[in-house]
């Protein structure tokens, strides 16, 4: 409604210029606020009192012409001037209740589809094959997933990504490890060993500083490796098959949906790296600095004001992290026909995006109007305000925060309901306990770092995964208890209440609020709007009798907007990975 009431002034403020009776310069966005008393309308703008002086007249008498100027909108029931100049409109109720009958008929909630839907590609979760995956790749995979979800209901053609790390000189040192372990033990000891993904990257660390003859062999490998090397391949295809099922089992446990097919990791683009620096030197890009070959571009420059390198090819000739980049995007234009890439990548890494978009777009390997965005990310820290760590300072593996956040979560739902079997128990731990993980990273703006506090995310008040869990339940037994399905309601909505106004206003903006989370990558504002509506149903299921009564059309009204926000709040929840349960 924002939105339209936007569109409204806007085509008021166009008229009043055409007329003259304005300025060009006092076309401008307006600002619209929900009101909080009723009897002032439903929303408010100081559009007149901001551009009265600019006009040269009264804030009063400038709305008065605006008002004039609006055009006819059957969502608009009236407009009314508030005070020394505000413009007040009226939501028409009908116009409202159209809404909501779309919604509740609708599979998508009377979500809008694109005009022109777009293939985005979104690279997310990235996790290094050398090593387990730790609460590091936590955020990328989390966040990344909910905005894919997101953009796939709206409509748009997604291009999963994992770029993971799975090429360079640490895997010398690991193949050398692996090739010497199989020689010495049986393929179980060994599968054993690779089971512990970090305590073979370890063994294999101290392998290289101890013995100068292994760490030859390593370095030897990595030459292999990258010539090609048939059997140098097929220890690396074989320490990279374990190590993607580690992370397999990682996405199926959180909820992620990123899937073997979707790994597209650094070794995809060995190939093409030289030609990437070729055809960067035929567009005359390249210089040559202390033997390295590198771009300059003019807007990025350090503090003393001299250009800042991007590094494309080592003097030894080897490649780097921007060389690969450069491939990665050259790939999705050309061959996955990106209209948009997303990147959730830490936030310290804005300045290496910035500089690859640009060369990119400078190269041609990617077309001007395509769309590339860095979606950056804080960092998740301990109690201490720094990253996240064990207590012996040891880097936290991702599965053992997931074991202990359904351990913990078992234990609070088992001391609610003591009376469930342990099946049961189990399956709504599993729901709450990485749920409350997830929500509590994707209910902060992502740019934010957090603090990581387990007694805060499995609170069941406050904005959390189990007070939006048991929202869902809470109106889910209101159709146990009526004995009704909820595709069962009928009749016609009859918003007579405050709280049954304000929880249908709510409702029908989920589509705004979906398509803010794709536009600019934010879940939070996803979560943040469940929040609202689930606290607006508590409201009104306090001050609405829904079931009780003897006015059949009335219940019927208070049926169908359970219904409508049941619907909603998990289609919501399911689209930031989380997964509803009817009983808690």
């Amino acid at each position: 409604m924002k939105e339209r009431l936007i569109t409204l002034i806007d085509s008021a403020l166009d008229t009043l210029i055409a007329e003259g009776a304005l300025p060009a310069e006092a076309k401008r966005p307006a600002q619209i606020d929900r009101t909080k008393d009723k009897s002032h309308g439903d929303f408010a703008t100081n559009i007149a009192l901001m551009l009265a002086k600019l006009a040269g007249m009264k804030p009063r008498d400038l709305a008065e012409k605006l008002i004039a100027a609006l055009p006819a909108d059957n969502a608009v029931a009236k407009v009314e001037i508030a005070g020394p100049g505000f413009i007040n409109f009226f939501q028409a109720d009908d116009w409202l209740t159209g809404l909501l009958d779309q919604a509740l008929a609708d599979p998508y909630l009377a979500v809008p589809r694109p005009e022109q839907a777009q293939t985005v590609v979104v690279d997310y979760s990235s996790p290094n094959l050398a090593k387990e995956m730790h609460v590091g790749h936590l955020r990328s995979s989390i966040i990344g997933d909910a905005v894919v979800r997101t953009l796939e209901f709206l409509g748009h053609a997604v291009v999963r990504q994992n770029h993971v790390g799975d090429w360079g000189t640490q895997f010398g040192m690991l193949l050398a490890y692996l090739e010497e372990q199989k020689s010495e033990e049986s393929d179980t000891e060994l599968s054993r060993e690779l089971g512990d993904l970090e305590g073979f990257y370890r063994a294999a660390k101290q392998r290289f500083d101890e013995s100068d003859a292994f760490a030859t062999r390593a370095r030897s490998l990595v030459v292999k490796l990258q010539a090609g090397d048939e059997d140098c391949l097929a220890l690396w295809r074989e320490f990279n098959s374990v190590s993607l099922s580690h992370c397999q089992a990682v996405y199926d446990r959180l909820g992620v949906s990123l899937t073997p097919a979707d790994v597209r990791g650094e070794s995809a683009y060995n190939d093409d790296l030289a030609q990437v620096v070729s055809d960067l030197d035929a567009r005359g890009l390249l210089s040559e600095d202390q033997g390295a070959q590198c771009v300059f571009m003019d807007e990025f420059k350090n503090k003393e004001g001299a250009p800042l390198p991007v590094i494309v090819q080592k003097a030894d000739g080897g490649y780097l992290y921007a060389t690969t980049d450069l491939a990665a995007l050259r790939y999705r234009a050309g061959t996955l026909h990106a209209d948009r890439m997303l990147y959730f990548v830490d936030q310290r890494q804005a300045l290496h995006f910035q500089q690859m978009f640009s060369l990119a777009k400078r190269a041609g390997f990617v077309p001007e109007p395509t769309e590339l965005e860095h979606m950056g990310f804080g960092t998740m820290n301990g109690p201490d305000g720094r990253p996240f760590k064990t207590r012996d300072g040891g880097t936290v593996k991702l599965i053992d925060l997931l074991d202990e956040a359904e351990e913990r979560a078992y234990t609070l739902v088992k001391d609610k309901n003591p009376q469930l079997d342990d099946q049961d128990l189990r399956t709504i731990a599993h729901s709450v306990g990485i749920g409350a993980v997830k929500y509590a990273d994707l209910s902060k703006n992502r740019s934010s770092d957090y603090i990581f506090n387990f007694e805060q995310m499995l609170s069941f008040e406050g904005n959390t995964a189990p007070y939006l869990l048991y929202a869902y339940t809470r109106v889910a037994s209101v159709f146990r208890k009526a004995g009704l399905e909820m595709a069962q309601v009928s009749g016609d909505f009859q918003l007579q209440e405050d709280a049954e106004q304000a929880l249908a206003a709510r409702l029908v903006q989920f589509g705004e609020v979906l398509e803010s989370v794709a536009e600019k990558g934010l879940p939070h504002l996803l979560c943040t709007y469940l929040y609202d509506v689930a606290g607006l149903f508590s409201t009104f299921y306090e001050h609405c009798p829904i079931l009780s009564g003897d006015n059949e059309t009335l219940k019927q009204s208070r049926l169908k907007l359970a219904a409508l926000t049941a619907r909603t709040l998990k289609q919501g929840m399911e689209l930031l990975g989380l997964s509803p349960l009817e009983r808690m």
